[in-house]
């Protein structure tokens, strides 16, 4: 498929899908959405992907939130279409099965945050800066924004940054555990490929199977999550990728993974 809003490019086992928007900041429009949920799936069966990052074009803006711009002119119709549109969007970056890791290279507000918040971990430039500041539009957060957050950071101060409507920094996002790395914007996408080698060096299937038992069974009680644990270990344990891991590691050798 050919892509007028985004870009989408391989490197290895390593796919990293950009909004191409930074004139307009990245914002969301209803194309951009589309174009997400096309690569999104042309990523989940390029079974050569292991791993994938989400970023946006440009060094002022990860994403903005929807495109007001383009949201002004249409009818209470077609935002209503385009709503349910951008919710599919942003579920499916939060049931992506495979590694997801944002990158953000400066603003992550609104619906911005919500695909980075979406993803499994954030890297961010020392630009960067994130915020949900729906309430001060008399709207809430509606990708995953109030669902996502507490999980990520904690309840209470998730609410305090929600009902404040606050933009914090990428230092502070740090401190709050909302992102994992703070590094300097030269170095934003070799310290980013540093760590998807880090991870697409394992099996794939692995991968995959880790992120499901962790997503799902997170919230589970212990003894049912412990049970889904132990089915997805058996998935793994049922593959070629198992009996070469085996046998790299006994020949002394790195493996040669392929998903199967």
């Amino acid at each position: 498929m050919e892509y007028q809003n985004i870009k989408l490019i391989k490197e290895g086992h390593i796919a990293i899908m950009s909004i191409n928007r930074p004139e307009a900041m990245n914002a969301l429009s209803t194309g951009t959405a589309r174009e997400i949920l096309a690569a999104l799936e042309e990523m989940e069966l390029d079974d050569d992907v292991f791993a994938a990052v989400f970023t946006g074009e440009g060094d002022k803006a990860f994403c903005v939130g929807a495109d007001l711009k383009e949201r002004k002119t249409m009818t209470r119709e077609e935002m209503k279409r385009q709503r349910a549109l951008f919710v599919r969007a942003f579920t499916a970056v939060a049931e992506f099965p495979k590694p997801l890791v944002a990158v953000v290279n400066g603003f992550a507000l609104g619906g911005g945050c919500e695909f980075a918040l979406g993803c499994d971990f954030i890297i961010a430039s020392e630009k960067a800066s994130f915020g949900l500041p729906e309430v001060g539009l008399a709207i809430i957060p509606g990708g995953g924004g109030t669902q996502l957050m507490p999980r990520v950071i904690g309840r209470s101060r998730a609410k305090e940054l929600i009902f404040t409507g606050r933009r914090i920094s990428a230092q502070d996002a740090y401190k709050l555990g909302l992102v994992n790395y703070v590094v300097p914007p030269e170095q934003l996408m070799e310290k980013t490929i540093q760590v998807m080698r880090e991870i697409v060096k394992n099996g794939p299937v692995a991968l995959r199977q880790a992120k499901r038992s962790i997503n799902l069974g997170v919230e589970l009680e212990l003894n049912t999550a412990l049970a889904l644990e132990a089915e997805c270990y058996n998935v793994c344990l049922a593959t070629e990728d198992r009996d070469e891991g085996l046998l790299a590691f006994n020949e002394k050798r790195k493996p040669v993974y392929k998903g199967r």
